[in-house]
């Protein structure tokens, strides 16, 4: 990695914890608390996203390899994951899984544009940009699954606990077992089809980045047959 591309990849790193920081510090001065936050998979795939971030600037700084590509593609999956049923399900009040948006304060308000759409789009970017090409398999979106149904397994359990779900889609209170069960096979599929996405994206700018192989003197163009065929002898 050269100097100036080390510089990029810290600079870059070191933006997406300090929003990761600074939008859970600024949603928490709202009504709801650090710990109340926790269970959210907004606030967990963005501290994932932190802490990798975080980890990648240091090597990048020692100009060391990054994370491991697979473990990368997943945190940014998740935390793609976290904008796109944000802005496409919960925020959207044509929705049939939209949540009340409530008044917030602007400090609060930037907080919750941090998490949902300023850190998504900053993990894209650094995993478009300054990832390991041409690293990911086909079998690796099925092996990305693994969070979001331990995720669906721990928000079911706390929610036979406290009585609340962390988002519509996965209130049993409401839609019972059944339901929840079908919008999980569905969001199941649909997070599959989007680390497949990520998979395909990956091998077509793996294809870019590689260079066209030089060809080699075999098969080099010949302009003249009579100099190709080399001298004639009588």
């Amino acid at each position: 990695m050269t100097l100036r591309r080390r510089g990029v990849a810290v600079a870059l790193r070191l933006t997406i914890v300090i929003s990761v920081l600074a939008g859970i510090v600024l949603t928490a001065l709202g009504p709801a608390t650090v710990t109340g936050l926790l269970p959210y998979f907004t606030i967990q795939s963005n501290v994932a996203v932190g802490l990798l971030a975080g980890c990648a600037a240091l090597l990048a700084w020692r100009d060391r390899p990054g994370p491991p590509p697979a473990v990368k593609g997943a945190v940014t999956l998740y935390i793609t994951i976290t904008g796109v049923v944000y802005h496409l399900l919960l925020a959207n009040p044509a929705s049939p899984f939209a949540m009340a948006q409530p008044d917030r304060a602007p400090g609060e308000a930037l907080g919750n544009q941090l998490l949902h759409t300023v850190v998504p789009l900053l993990a894209l970017a650094d995993w478009a940009l300054l990832d390991r090409r041409g690293r990911l398999r086909l079998r690796h979106p099925l092996y990305w699954l693994a969070f979001p149904l331990g995720y669906l397994g721990f928000a079911l359990l706390r929610g036979l606990v406290v009585h609340r779900y962390p988002y519509p889609f996965l209130d049993a209170a409401t839609s019972g077992y059944p339901g929840v069960a079908v919008n999980a096979v569905g969001f199941a599929v649909a997070f599959w089809l989007l680390g497949l996405l990520l998979v395909g994206v990956d091998r077509g700018l793996a294809r870019r980045a590689t260079p066209p192989p030089s060809p080699t003197r075999a098969e080099a163009p010949v302009d003249d047959p009579v100099t190709a065929a080399g001298p004639r002898t009588s």
